[in-house]
């Protein structure tokens, strides 16, 4: 079953040349979950793998740099005849958010399913789940932890043989956990094989609860706005900076560590050196940047960069105060 992380927005409160604001998307097999809609995101995802038929939306919180993608996304939706429902989730007030924006984007000809989450509400998957856990922002915010389940054991082909079972249907059943006559799967099962974990945590500061839900992630996606320069902004404006991150995820004990939510004033550079003092499995990615993370036995999760055209930075000080908004 393939995972990847597809960075589709990864800047601060406000767009640049190379980053756009804040959108990520998970693809496992054949489930697409985009987790925040920022301004232009229909865009962003048009640039790199198309306007996906999406079935889920999360939505983090309720700062606009966060959902301002939605209206024009659901809208385009319906212009391409889309006739599937779409399923919206995150913190409660997101049906009054909802109500606010359909004035601006009129009838839809597919049904929006609204579904406010509480904290520490579990979405129960085929073999996986999606948990909404709160985090440490000026306002009601959730992160997101998808966890598979455990596998089970790999199945030792020679050893059935060996019992009696021949190949074809019996080995199936098995590896599924019914037994085959006098055989039982714990006969031919190795020890349960774990799962992956991906933790996306929205805009929030190191919050505890993160540390939690992430331990042993095999990626952790965490903002880092600020560097440490500007710990005090971070810390009264309810955001992280590199370091903090890094802290975090070191005691987490997590696979990888990436930070977005990245300011204007930063390239990048100086936030993954600060993050990778503490913690050195830290990548900054850029938009369109992905993680595919294969499961634990195959090998570490890998990240695939993508080239970017040459920018021109604003100076930090065209940029200041820009996050104090959100």
């Amino acid at each position: 079953m393939d995972l990847d992380v597809l960075f589709v927005g990864t800047a601060g409160s406000a767009p640049t040349a190379r980053r756009g604001l804040p959108a990520t998307l998970v693809r496992r097999g054949g489930d697409r979950l985009l987790f925040d809609c920022g301004e232009g995101t229909q865009r962003q995802l048009l640039r790199s793998v198309g306007l996906l038929e999406l079935e889920e939306i999360f939505i983090s919180h309720f700062h606009a740099d966060h959902f301002l993608g939605l209206p024009g996304l659901l809208k385009t939706f319906g212009l391409r005849g889309r006739e599937q429902p779409l399923s919206i989730y995150g913190p409660p007030g997101l049906a009054a958010l909802f109500k606010a924006l359909l004035p601006v984007m009129g009838r839809n000809p597919f049904e929006v399913r609204i579904h406010e989450l509480e904290p520490n509400e579990e979405l129960e998957r085929e073999d996986y789940l999606i948990a909404a856990y709160q985090v440490d922002h000026r306002v009601a915010a959730y992160g997101y932890a998808l966890i598979e389940e455990e596998r089970p054991g790999r199945f030792d082909e020679s050893r059935a043989r060996e019992l009696g079972v021949e190949p074809g249907p019996d080995f199936g059943r098995l590896q599924h956990g019914e037994a085959v006559g006098d055989v039982t799967p714990d006969q031919v099962l190795g020890e349960p094989r774990a799962g992956r974990k991906v933790v996306i945590t929205g805009d929030t500061a190191p919050c505890e609860m993160t540390g939690v839900v992430a331990h042993g992630a095999d990626l952790l996606v965490h903002e880092a706005t600020f560097s440490m320069e500007e710990a005090a902004r971070a810390e009264e404006t309810g955001h992280s900076t590199a370091r903090g991150a890094a802290e975090l995820a070191a005691a987490a004990e997590v696979k990888l560590l990436a930070l977005t939510h990245i300011s204007q004033r930063y390239a990048g550079r100086e936030l993954r050196e600060e993050a990778r003092a503490v913690f050195e499995n830290t990548i900054v990615p850029r938009d369109f940047d992905r993680v595919e993370i294969p499961f634990p036995e195959r090998g570490p999760a890998i990240h695939h960069k993508v080239q970017s055209p040459v920018h021109r930075p604003q100076s930090a000080e065209a940029v200041d105060g820009i996050e104090s908004e959100c």
